[in-house]
């Protein structure tokens, strides 16, 4: 069954950039967005992380959770998050079960080649835990702003 607006988001349990496990149900009560990327420190990724980072404190003021997943170790992510110094949790999905679950894990080709990767997707996911917004195919450097809009921040 796809995932969109009025569904349930799936629960999950992921390790964040500090070895924590978190589960999106710890988040039930407030707004979430959850952003899937490819890889960290690369280009488009950083665009993303960084606005998402610049746009904290209007996300934080709508009480609005930021949470990163990617399928990089935590290791990784706990690199990344201290060299852009990024305020929001970075989840670590190493078997991409979450992208998958998610349905932001699929084909992709870069320079002729196809391959399975990440999707560039967002969701944004209500108080109660179910899907507000669907994001696919999210352009890195326009993204946080829009979703801000969507909150009434922008």
């Amino acid at each position: 069954m796809a995932l969109s607006p009025n569904l349930p988001a799936p629960d999950f349990e992921l390790l964040d950039d500090e070895n924590v496990l978190r589960k999106l149900s710890d988040y039930r009560g407030q707004n979430v967005v959850l952003y899937f990327y490819p890889k960290d420190d690369t280009p488009g990724c950083t665009t993303e992380a960084c606005n998402f980072r610049d746009d904290y404190s209007a996300y934080q003021e709508a009480g609005v959770a930021v949470l990163g997943v990617s399928p990089d170790s935590v290791k990784s992510h706990a690199k990344f998050k201290k060299k852009f110094e990024l305020p929001f949790p970075l989840l670590a999905d190493e078997g991409h079960q979450v992208c998958q679950l998610y349905e932001a894990w699929g084909p992709k080709k870069f320079m002729g080649k196809s391959y399975e990767g990440v999707l560039r997707t967002t969701y944004l996911i209500d108080a109660q835990g179910n899907i507000k917004r669907v994001y696919e195919n999210v352009r890195p450097a326009e993204h946080s702003r829009q979703i801000l809009t969507e909150f009434g921040v922008g």
